[in-house]
Parts: C-alpha cells; structure tokens; sequence
C-alpha cells in the first residue's frame, strides 16, 4: 500500500471512532409521556410514572399538528422546579429545542406544559416528552 493510502485509512478510522464516542456520550433519548393537545389555549401535565434515574435534558416533540408552546415547567422528584420559556410554534412532526436541566436532582417527577394547538378539524395533536441521560 501506498503510505497516503495508510494515512487517509488511518484518518478515516479515527474519524468514525471519534464520531461513535461522542454519539455514545450524548446519551439516548427516553420517552417518559404524552398528551393529545386540544385545539385551544389549555395546560397539560405529564407525570414520570417510576423513577427513570437522572436526566440532563428534555426536548417535546409534536405530532399530527402543530403546537405554539408558551410555557414549561419541569419538576423534580426531590422538589425544586425549572421553568423554561418557549414562545414558539412547533410545527407537526417538529420538537423544540434540547432544554438542558440545571441542578444535582435531575430526577423528573413531571412535566406542565401551557400550549395552544392547531387542532381543527378533530384531529389531536401530540405532544410527547422526551428525555436524555
């Protein structure tokens, strides 16, 4: 073999173990809930059934149509809240930004969420919430 051959291998190698690392680190994406979401300003809770260990983030995705998301509070198992502020429409099929969650207990009790759905026509949006350790 060539040595540019090598080095371009060998670059290419350590490459995908680098990418492999960091998908390993990030952690996957555990689904706690969901709520179908009416079609009108309204409040939702999704309560972590079991203790699902520690997380550090969340995101909400949505689903069958689209949902303007106004406010988010986290609760933690341990008590304390986090309070996240969204103000932005998430259309179907579409999630909201990774919401990294603050503090040593990151145990989640439950999730309110204050929403307003485009749901005309009698098809439900859905909203599920997501969570990564």
């Amino acid at each position: 073999m060539q040595p540019k051959s090598i080095k371009l291998r060998l670059t290419i190698l350590i490459l995908c173990h680098l990418c492999l690392a960091t998908l390993a680190v990030a952690g996957k994406w555990e689904r706690l809930g969901e709520r179908e979401a009416t079609d009108k300003l309204d409040h939702d809770t999704i309560v972590v059934t079991s203790a699902r260990g520690d997380f550090v983030a969340i995101k909400l995705t949505v689903h069958k149509r689209s949902v303007t998301f106004h406010r988010v509070v986290v609760h933690f198992r341990k008590g304390g809240d986090q309070e996240i502020e969204i103000h932005k429409n998430i259309p179907a099929d579409g999630e909201t930004r990774v919401i990294d969650l603050r503090g040593g207990d990151r145990v989640i009790h439950s999730v309110d969420f204050w929403y307003e759905a485009k749901s005309l026509g009698g098809k439900k949006a859905v909203v599920k919430l997501w969570a990564r350790n």
